[in-house]
C-alpha cells in the first residue's frame, strides 16, 4: 500500500472527508503559484491536485483551458512546475499529485519524470488520456518511486472495466462526477449519485469524486457518496474574479475554507 493510500485510509478510519483542491501551475503567472498554493493548505485543503498546463488538455473544460493557455504564455513548463512543487514541499506536507497529459510527460521521459517528480515530492499523477492498457511500463517506473498513478473512471464506465482499473489503482480511485468536461455546475444529476453508489459496491479503495462540484452543498453531497471531492475551475474562477494576488490568496482561502467546512 502506497504512501499516499495510507494517507487516505487513515482520514477514513477517522471519518474525515478529504479536500482535494486543483490549482493550475503557472497561473495567473509564475510567482503567484506558490502563494496561492499556502492559501489552499491555509483553508484545510487535504490534498492537491497541481495541473501542468498543456495546449490541448481534452478533459479539461473553458475555464481551466483558458488558465492553462495564460499559463503557457507566461512561461510555465513541466520543469518551472517541478521547481515550484519542491519549493512548496520544503514547507507543507500536504500531498500533491501532478495533474498533466501524456505528451508533455512523455517529451520529458517517463523514467526522467517519475525520478524527478519524486524528488520534487509528488505523490503521483493523474493521466486523463493514459488508459490503463497503455501504462504497464509507467505505473512500474511510478511504483519504484513510490508514487501513485491515478485512474479515472466515469458513469458510462462498464463494470468490468472499472474491475480492470480496482486492480491496478493505488493511492484512490478518480471517480468523475458526470460524463464531459470539468467545469463549475449548479448542481449534478441524480445518475451520478446511481453511479457513484454502483463504484462503491465494487470496489474497498479510497474514492473522490471530481468535476462539476462548484460550492459547499454540492461538496458535501459528493463527500457523502465517497471519501472526498475535488474541486478546480471554482478556484480557478475565484482565483480570475480578484483583483490582486493578495486578493486572490484571502478569497481563495475562504472559499476553500467553506468547502471544509461543508464537509
Amino acid at each position: 500500500m502506497s504512501t499516499l493510500e495510507n494517507y487516505l485510509n487513515a482520514k477514513r478510519e477517522h471519518n474525515e472527508k478529504v479536500v482535494s483542491i486543483y490549482l493550475t501551475a503557472g497561473y495567473p503567472n509564475f510567482e503567484a503559484t506558490l502563494p496561492l498554493l499556502r492559501s489552499l493548505v491555509k483553508g484545510g485543503a487535504d490534498l492537491i491536485e497541481l495541473g501542468v498546463p498543456f495546449s490541448d488538455p481534452l478533459a479539461d473544460g473553458p475555464t481551466i483551458q483558458e488558465a492553462s493557455q495564460k499559463a503557457l504564455e507566461g512561461g510555465i513548463t513541466l520543469e518551472k512546475t517541478l521547481l515550484l512543487l519542491a519549493e512548496f514541499k520544503k514547507e507543507s506536507d500536504v500531498p500533491v499529485i501532478l495533474m498533466g497529459y501524456a505528451n508533455p510527460f512523455h517529451r520529458y521521459g517517463w523514467e526522467e519524470i517519475t525520478a524527478d517528480a519524486a524528488d520534487a515530492g509528488a505523490s503521483g499523477f493523474i493521466i486523463p488520456d493514459l488508459p490503463p492498457e497503455e501504462s504497464e511500463d509507467i505505473d512500474t517506473l511510478a511504483r519504484e518511486k513510490n508514487l501513485d498513478l491515478i485512474y479515472l473512471v466515469s458513469p458510462n464506465t462498464p463494470n468490468s472495466r472499472v474491475e480492470q482499473i480496482r486492480q491496478k489503482s493505488r493511492g484512490f480511485i478518480y471517480a468523475v462526477s458526470l460524463t464531459g468536461v470539468t467545469g463549475a455546475r449548479k448542481s449534478l444529476p441524480a445518475e451520478t449519485l446511481d453511479f457513484l453508489k454502483r463504484l462503491r459496491e465494487q470496489t474497498d479503495k479510497p474514492v473522490l469524486i471530481g468535476f462539476g462540484i462548484s460550492n459547499g452543498e454540492t461538496a458535501n453531497t459528493m463527500a457523502e457518496q465517497g471519501d472526498g471531492v475535488f474541486i478546480g475551475s471554482a478556484v480557478i474562477n475565484t482565483i480570475r474574479e480578484s483583483n490582486s494576488l493578495e486578493d486572490a490568496c484571502v478569497n481563495v482561502e475562504e472559499f476553500v475554507r467553506s468547502i471544509r467546512e461543508a464537509t
